[in-house]
């Protein structure tokens, strides 16, 4: 089964796996979310259970890789008090020209792109200079124990197609061209909020074609 499937799959559940993580994260999410401004693009907008924790008033393009995903997306995405456009879309290959974004936003999304700094750099590409990405995710523990088992948790997770739990986000974030603005600790040192920048020095060139 490949990875479309498998989220297909899971759209029918995951509202009600993710529902916990929501109250917990959802004030988290909300500040992160704020600093997002002009035209936005969403990664991995799932069933659209993130679009509450929105400012209002940006110019969205919400992508996901499961047609399922984005179908569930759909009445959300209806209220949002917004432009959002929701496209089937692998963050990998970003069918959207250079320079055509103010802000990118994720949300524990990068521990399931298979190549995380592809990805980022395809982000970058389309990031506007001095754009902004917005990141929520969980990421590897520097706690050697839990770094460990999060290792572990890995090896059990990769073959379903599951999210990688011991991903080295922030450094693929620099990896991928950004410059790290702040990153902070949500949860321990598991779940990080991080804003990163596309400065104008760093702009890498285009790999796609132009629309």
């Amino acid at each position: 089964m490949n990875a479309t499937e498998t989220w297909n799959r899971s759209s029918r559940t995951y509202d009600w796996l993710t529902f916990g993580d929501d109250v917990r994260q959802g004030d988290d999410k909300r500040r992160l979310f704020a600093k997002a401004c002009g035209r936005t693009i969403l990664v991995a907008v799932g069933t659209g259970a993130d679009i509450k924790f929105l400012p209002p008033g940006l110019d969205i393009v919400a992508i996901d890789i499961s047609p399922g995903m984005v179908e569930k997306a759909g009445p959300r995405a209806a209220a949002y008090e917004g432009r959002m456009e929701l496209r089937v879309m692998d963050a990998q290959r970003l069918e959207c020209p250079d320079a055509s974004f103010d802000t990118a936003i994720t949300a524990c999304t990068f521990c399931s792109v298979p190549d995380p700094v592809r990805g980022l750099r395809e982000l970058h590409r389309v990031l506007k200079p001095e754009g902004r990405l917005l990141m929520y995710e969980h990421v590897r523990s520097n706690v050697p124990a839990v770094g460990l088992f999060l290792d572990f948790m890995t090896y059990l997770s990769r073959p379903l197609l599951g999210p990688d739990m011991n991903r080295d986000t922030v450094s693929n974030v620099r990896r991928a061209g950004f410059h790290v603005v702040s990153e902070r600790n949500v949860y321990f040192d598991i779940v990080k909020a991080v804003e990163a920048v596309k400065r104008y020095e760093t702009r890498m060139p285009s790999t796609a074609p132009q629309f």
